[in-house]
């Protein structure tokens, strides 16, 4: 089974088939409206407009498991999405990424690409600290951290990074600019 074999559903309840993507280059990201990395949004937007006509596009699924920070029906994360950051890229039905609720799509990208780290810099030391408190070997799974980790596909369905919130999200647009 490959990233175009899955597929993930839509706020409408219907499945967006990732086989749609082929040929194109896709961040698929787990995101929430009330978290500290929230405006990675402006980010992502501003990426999707810059390189969705080169065949980039943007896989959002909300995700509720870290701290409760969407908590929001999915009208109401779409509606603060596109009223505060302005997203135009799609936004699927909220999801767990994590534990035996995880969707198929989230369970495949961490089988691809494990967590390799948080980096450098107070962001990820407070991450690490973080993750400690809940799980003491956070560092030895896959499982997702936290929102807004964000997983890149290249055009022939591999996914090629993974990139930890804290990342800088001008590391992951050079990592898109560089596979379109």
């Amino acid at each position: 089974m490959g990233f175009y074999d899955l597929s993930v559903e839509k706020t409408d309840g219907t499945q967006l088939p990732m086989k749609e993507f082929e040929g194109k280059v896709v961040l698929v990201v787990n995101t929430a409206t009330g978290c500290g990395f929230t405006p990675h949004y402006k980010d992502l937007e501003d990426m999707f407009e810059k390189y969705h006509e080169q065949g980039f596009e943007i896989v959002d699924v909300p995700c509720n498991q870290f701290a409760g920070q969407t908590p929001g029906t999915d009208e109401e994360i779409h509606e603060f999405c596109t009223l505060h950051y302005n997203t135009k890229f799609p936004q699927m039905k909220k999801a767990d990424v994590n534990g035996e609720t995880a969707i198929p799509l989230f369970r495949y990208l961490k089988e691809q690409k494990g967590f390799e780290g948080f980096g450098k810099g107070a962001k990820a030391l407070a991450m690490g600290l973080m993750l400690k408190k809940i799980d003491k070997n956070y560092q030895s799974n896959p499982e997702i951290k936290w929102n807004f980790t964000k997983f890149l596909v290249d055009r022939q369905g591999n996914v090629v990074a993974r990139f930890e919130p804290t990342q800088d999200m001008k590391d992951v647009d050079k990592a898109v600019a560089a596979l379109l």
